[in-house]
């Protein structure tokens, strides 16, 4: 593909081209990153934590609510689990606009993710309060679960003493009926290095498209 217009300056071609050799060269880094997170062993036994679920249907009310083992979520147990944490609960009193974003095109993609994974979004508590809200967004398809009292979060290191929230997601594999941690990475890198959960959305890759570029946007819950 030449990507190209007959009327295009020398000039915008030559930077288009630097452009594209940069641009497969992102792509060539990607694909590297991933090959090297499929070399994880994923043998790290963890707690069978037990979280706390209510109807699968979320339109039923929001009770009875059941316990619910980690290892009881891997629906197709062949299948790894894909278990994002969401910001709300413990110290995050509101809905993270930025959580929110991301949840939205999970919705829209669940059946297809399906296919090769079992997917859940975890709060830190308020299980009634995140239904009504993702009744609110229409995530008809998402499985939403609280922590409860159990420790996932801190142990994986998604909220703090203080009961802080970060984002990110954890992938579970199920051996011998036990589950086993695999892989968890989440939107602040290490000191310094954010944005490390961008590829979860097309908004940000979109913005990056633009002639200003993201900019200093930031999501949020409702826009005039």
């Amino acid at each position: 593909m030449k990507y190209q217009l007959d009327n295009e300056s020398a000039h915008y071609r030559s930077s288009r081209e630097a452009l594209l050799e940069a641009e497969i060269a992102l792509k060539d880094q990607v694909e590297k990153v991933a090959a090297l997170r499929r070399e994880l062993t994923g043998d790290t036994p963890v707690e069978d934590y037990t979280l706390v679920e209510g109807p699968r249907n979320l339109g039923a009310g929001d009770t009875p609510v059941a316990n619910i083992k980690l290892s009881e979520l891997f629906e197709t147990p062949a299948q790894p689990l894909l278990l994002v944490h969401f910001m709300y609960g413990k110290k995050q009193t509101s809905f993270c606009p930025m959580c929110t974003m991301w949840a939205d095109g999970y919705n829209g993609v669940i059946a297809h993710l399906r296919q090769r994974a079992n997917f859940a979004i975890l709060v830190a508590g308020g299980l009634a309060e995140a239904r009504r809200f993702a009744r609110s967004r229409g995530w008809q398809h998402i499985r939403i679960l609280s922590a409860g009292d159990a420790t996932i979060k801190t142990d994986l290191g998604f909220e703090d003493e203080e009961g802080d929230q970060l984002p990110g997601v954890s992938v579970f594999k199920l051996q011998d009926g036990e589950p086993r941690h695999f892989y968890s990475g989440g939107a602040i890198m290490n000191d310094g290095h954010y944005r490390g959960m961008d590829l979860l959305t097309p908004v940000w890759n979109f913005f990056d498209l633009l002639p200003e570029g993201r900019g200093d946007w930031f999501p949020s819950l409702s826009y005039d």
